[in-house]
Parts: C-alpha cells; sequence; structure tokens
C-alpha cells in the first residue's frame, strides 16, 4: 500500500512525523514524503527540515493520502500544484486524511463539500467558506474521508486509519510499539479543559 504525505513549506513536523510513526508499521506499507519539487522543505519552526524525496507527479495515485497541516498551507489554498494533486489522487484514493489545517487544503480542492470534518481549534470555522460542516471532534471519519484536529491528534488519526486498513489488533499492536499512551502533566490540550487565559493567549499569539 502507497501512502503519501506532502510536504511544503512552514508545515508542522508532528502533523507528518506523527502519523508517518504510525503509518510506516502497517505490514506492506510504503511511506513517501512528496512535494512539489523534491528536497527539503523547512517546518513551521525554520529549524528543522525533512526532505521529501518523490515529486508530486511520480505519485499521483497513492491508496492513501495524509495531507499535514502549519502556517504553510494560507500559501497553497489558491489553486496549485498541491490543490491539483490533491483532486487528482482523492478521486482515485482508498482513504484521504488530513492533519490539523492540512483539512483546509482538503477544503479548497473541493473534497470536503457537505462533510463533517475538524481542524486545529483556530481554524474550525474556516472549514464553513468550503462547504463543509465543522465539528470539534479529534478525529472525524466521514466516508474514506478521514480529518483530524490540531497537530497531536494525527497519531490518534493514524491509528484509527491503521485499524481501518489493517484491522484494530495490528493498530493495537502498532500502538503499543511506539508506546503511545499519553498521560499529559496539564489538562489544557483543549478550549474545554484549558483555562480561559490560555485560550486567549494561544489565540491572540496567532493573531
Amino acid at each position: 500500500m502507497e501512502i503519501a504525505i506532502p510536504l511544503f513549506d512552514r508545515f508542522t513536523a508532528l502533523d507528518a512525523v506523527g502519523p508517518y510513526e504510525v503509518l510506516s508499521r502497517i505490514p506492506g506499507a510504503t511511506v513517501r514524503f512528496v512535494a512539489s519539487e523534491p528536497g527539503p522543505k523547512r517546518t513551521d519552526t525554520r529549524m528543522l527540515a525533512i526532505a521529501a524525496d518523490t515529486s508530486l507527479a511520480e505519485a499521483p495515485e497513492p491508496e492513501v493520502l495524509l495531507v499535514p497541516g502549519g502556517p504553510g498551507t494560507r500559501d497553497l489554498m489558491a489553486d496549485g500544484p498541491i490543490l491539483e494533486w490533491i483532486r487528482h489522487a482523492h478521486g482515485r484514493s482508498q482513504w484521504t486524511t488530513s492533519v490539523c489545517t492540512g483539512s483546509l487544503l482538503l477544503g479548497a480542492a473541493g473534497v470536503l463539500d457537505g462533510l463533517e470534518a475538524t481542524s486545529h481549534w483556530l481554524e474550525l470555522k474556516t472549514l464553513s467558506r468550503f462547504g463543509a460542516r465543522p465539528v470539534e471532534r479529534r478525529v472525524v471519519e466521514q466516508g474514506k474521508v478521514i480529518t483530524a484536529a490540531g497537530v497531536s491528534a494525527g497519531i490518534d488519526m493514524a491509528l484509527t486509519l491503521a485499524a481501518r486498513i489493517a484491522g484494530e489488533q495490528v493498530a493495537q499492536a502498532i500502538q503499543l510499539g511506539i508506546e503511545y499512551a499519553p498521560e499529559p502533566p496539564f489538562d489544557a490540550g483543549s478550549t474545554r479543559s484549558a483555562p480561559s487565559q490560555i485560550v486567549e493567549l494561544v489565540g491572540a499569539a496567532a493573531n
């Protein structure tokens, strides 16, 4: 099974690498980082680069596409190579997925029209611009389209996808193998649980 993760300048590292750690462990799966032009792509912190060694044109019809998010998605929401690739790949994929604001690219490509979808909480309302129905859940399944909320939710989504592809036992084995058993020191991982001043602080920093 071919799984393609498109990279672009200023993507969020964990959006791509978290799911990669899960999906690369599915028996028979090959995960490739792809881009409009092969080469290193800088993350949103600018301190890390990950190389895409395959062009979009060389991976036109992956069985699974997984679109990460990050600030760089804003520069790609007008028609261009990545949106064209998403449209074409989605038409032939078994699964079309996204993490965080990667769902905005799915929306801009016309994939989410009429579907429930999620994204980073700061961008949930933006999804409605593309005909999607925003919902505040960590993972949202709509047929073959699966969207995940912000950043760390990509691991949850990838485990969900692994179960759909290879069965729950395989997904559970992968979860144990990567020892994914989060016990965060604070209950501040969503707007429902974080203190109001923290929500305001994060919202202000994003503007």
